[in-house]
C-alpha cells in the first residue's frame, strides 16, 4: 500500500510521453527511496532507467513496496488532463488491482487504472564500464541531433585532448558540431584516450527531449560501445537512457 502526493507535476507530465515513445509498457516499483521504472524496448536497442525520488513528493507514504505494471500510453493519456497547478495523488488498490490517480484542481478528478502483468527483464546496465564522462548544455546536443537528423539516420560521436565532436556524413552532405573545454556549453570532459562511436538518431530524437526539464545533460561511451545519456532534475528526478551503439561492418 502506499499514497504519493505529487504538486510538481511536471517531474510526470513531461518525462513520461518521452519514456512512452521508447517503450509501451513497464513496471514501476515503489519502495522507501521512490518510484522507479528499469526496462530496455522490444528491440533490446535502448534501456530507460527512470527514478522519481521521495523527495520530490510533498507527502510519501510507502507501508510496503508495491510493483505496478502499467500501459504507458494510458497512463500518458491521463498525465494530459493534468494542470500544472494542479496537485497528483497516487495511490494502490489492492482490492481492484488497480492504481488510482487523483487530480486536485479546480475540483477533484480521480482515474484509475488497471495494472496488468508484465513479464521483466533486468538489463544489466550496472555492468557497463564507461572510459568517458562529458557534460553537455541540453541545447548543444540538441542542436547537434537536429543538424544530423539533416543528413541521416544516424551520428558519430568522438571525444579526446578535451574536444568533443558529433557529425553525420550522407553521399553528398555532411555536418559537424565541435566544441572545446573552453567553449560555453561544454561544462566538462574526462576520457581515457580518444574514442568514436555511432548511434541511431531515431532514439536520441527522442531522448533529447528531456532537455525540458534539465539544462544539463552528461554523455558517457567508448569506442563501438554503449551509450549512457543521464538528465537530472535537482535532487528530484533522474532520467537515464542506455543505447546500443551501431556498429559498422
Amino acid at each position: 500500500m502506499f499514497k504519493l502526493e505529487l504538486s510538481d507535476v511536471d517531474l510526470l507530465k513531461e518525462s513520461i510521453p518521452i519514456i512512452a515513445e521508447i517503450i509501451d509498457e513497464g513496471v514501476f516499483k515503489v519502495d522507501k527511496n521512490g518510484m522507479s521504472l528499469l526496462t530496455p524496448d522490444r528491440s533490446m536497442v535502448a534501456v530507460v532507467d527512470f527514478k522519481l525520488l521521495s523527495t520530490a513528493f510533498d507527502d510519501f507514504k510507502v507501508e510496503a513496496d508495491a510493483s505496478l505494471g502499467l500501459n504507458l500510453a494510458n497512463l500518458v493519456a491521463i498525465l494530459k488532463r493534468v494542470k500544472g497547478t494542479d496537485k497528483m495523488v497516487l495511490e494502490s488498490d489492492e482490492k481492484s488491482n488497480r492504481l488510482k490517480i487523483t487530480i486536485k484542481g479546480n475540483g477533484v478528478r480521480v482515474f484509475e487504472l488497471p495494472l496488468i502483468e508484465i513479464k521483466t527483464e533486468n538489463p544489466p546496465i550496472n555492468q557497463l564500464n564507461f572510459n568517458s564522462r562529458i557534460e553537455l548544455q541540453s541545447e548543444v546536443f540538441d542542436e547537434g541531433i537536429a543538424d544530423a537528423d539533416v543528413i541521416g539516420d544516424s551520428v558519430i560521436l568522438e571525444a579526446g585532448d578535451k574536444k568533443f565532436r558529433m557529425y553525420a556524413k550522407g553521399d553528398i552532405s555532411s555536418t559537424e558540431l565541435a566544441i572545446e573545454e573552453k567553449d560555453k556549453g561544454l561544462l566538462g570532459i574526462k576520457t581515457s584516450g580518444s574514442i568514436k562511436a555511432r548511434y541511431p538518431l531515431e532514439y536520441l530524437k527522442k531522448m533529447v527531449k528531456m532537455g525540458r526539464l534539465s539544462k544539463n545533460l552528461v554523455l558517457e561511451f567508448g569506442t563501438d560501445y554503449p551509450m549512457r545519456i543521464s538528465f537530472a532534475s535537482l535532487d528530484k528526478m533522474s532520467l537515464r537512457f542506455v543505447l546500443a551503439p551501431r556498429v559498422e561492418e
